[in-house]
C-alpha cells in the first residue's frame, strides 16, 4: 500500500512559493517584475547587438563578454515562467516534469556562467602575461572550442540530475521554498534516501564551481604578480582597472551562489525569507548588474551608447 501511495505522489504537482507577505496574485508586483525583466532583456540584447555590429569589438574579450551576458540573460529568464505564473495568474502548482526541466536549465546555465567567468580570467591572464601573442593564441576557433567545452561540461554534468530526481518517491508535503525549482529544494521533499542525489550534487559542484574558482584564483594570482612587477603605481592602477569589470561580474555571481548554497546546507533554522532572497538574488542580480557594469566600465561600449544617446538629445 505504501508503494502505491508513493507512486501516486510521484505524479503529484509541486506548490511554488511567492514572495513572503505578498498576495499570490498582485498586479503591481507582477508589473514591477515585468518591467524589471523587460529592462534586463532589452539592455542585454542591446549590448549583444553592439558587439555584433561594431567590427572593432570583434576581439576575444568582447566575445567572452557577449557569452557572459547571454548566459546571464538566459539564467534570469529560466525562472521567469513560474515566477509570472504565481504573481500574475496565481498558478502556484507545477508538475514534476515541468519542475525537473526547470531544474536542468537553471543548474546548466549556472554551470555555463561559472565556466565563462573562468575562461574570462584566463583571457585576462593571457592579455597581461603574453600581450604580444594574445591575438595569435586566442583565435576565433579556440574561443569557439572553449565555449563548446564549457557548454558540454555543464550539460553533461547536470543531465543526470533530472533522472535522479525523477526516481524519487515524494511525500504528501509538496511545497517548495521558491517560485521556481532547484535540485536541493526538490530533493528535500523526497520520502526516500537521497544520499545518491547529495553525493552527486557535491561532485557536480566540485567538478564545475570549485574547479572554476581554482582557475580564477590561479589566473588572478599570476595577473597580480605581473601587475606588481610594474614599477609605476599609475601603470599598475591602469592595468588593474582593466580587470575591474570582470572582478565585479565574479562577485555578482559567486557571492549570491555561495549564500544560496550555504543557506540550504547549513541554514535549516533560518527564516524562509532568507532562502527566497538568496535564490532570487542569484538568479536576477547578475543579469541586471552585469549589464550595468559592462556598459559603464567598458570604454568602447560606453562610447557607443553616448554616440547613440547623446546628452543634447536628453536636454532638448
Amino acid at each position: 500500500m505504501l508503494s502505491v501511495n508513493l507512486t501516486i505522489n510521484n505524479r503529484q504537482t509541486f506548490i511554488l512559493t511567492g514572495i513572503p507577505g505578498m498576495p499570490e496574485k498582485d498586479f503591481w508586483l507582477a508589473l514591477s517584475l515585468c518591467l524589471l525583466y523587460s529592462f534586463t532583456f532589452l539592455g542585454n540584447v542591446t549590448i549583444l547587438a553592439v558587439i555584433k555590429v561594431e567590427q572593432h569589438l570583434h576581439e576575444p574579450m568582447y566575445y567572452f563578454v557577449a557569452t557572459l551576458l547571454a548566459t546571464d540573460l538566459s539564467l534570469s529568464l529560466s525562472s521567469m515562467p513560474t515566477t509570472f505564473s504565481i504573481h500574475w495568474l496565481s498558478w502556484c502548482s507545477v508538475t514534476l516534469d515541468v519542475c525537473i526541466t526547470q531544474v536542468f536549465f537553471i543548474h546548466t546555465l549556472g554551470g555555463v556562467e561559472s565556466g565563462v567567468l573562468a575562461a574570462m580570467a584566463s583571457d585576462r591572464f593571457m592579455a597581461f602575461c603574453f600581450p604580444l601573442h594574445y591575438t595569435t593564441i586566442l583565435t576565433h576557433g579556440l574561443i569557439g572550442r572553449i565555449g563548446a567545452a564549457v557548454l558540454l561540461r555543464s550539460v553533461g554534468t547536470v543531465l543526470p540530475v533530472p533522472f535522479l530526481i525523477k526516481r524519487l518517491p515524494f511525500c504528501p508535503s509538496n511545497t517548495l521554498s521558491h517560485a521556481y525549482c532547484l535540485h536541493q529544494d526538490a530533493m528535500r521533499l523526497a520520502c526516500a534516501d537521497t544520499r545518491v542525489n547529495s553525493i552527486y550534487g557535491l561532485l557536480a559542484v566540485i567538478f564545475i564551481i570549485v574547479l572554476d574558482v581554482l582557475i580564477l584564483l590561479a589566473s588572478y594570482f599570476l595577473i597580480f604578480q605581473a601587475v606588481f612587477g610594474i614599477a609605476s603605481w599609475e601603470e599598475r592602477l591602469k592595468a588593474l582597472n582593466t580587470c575591474l569589470s570582470h572582478i565585479c561580474a565574479m562577485l555578482l555571481f559567486y557571492v549570491p551562489l555561495t549564500g544560496m548554497t550555504g543557506s540550504h546546507c547549513f541554514g535549516r533554522h533560518l527564516s524562509p525569507v532568507v532562502y527566497r532572497v538568496m535564490a532570487g538574488t542569484y538568479l536576477s542580480l547578475p543579469s541586471m548588474l552585469s549589464l550595468t557594469v559592462y556598459s559603464v566600465r567598458t570604454k568602447q561600449i560606453c562610447q557607443w551608447i553616448v554616440q547613440v544617446f547623446p546628452g543634447d538629445r536628453v536636454g532638448s
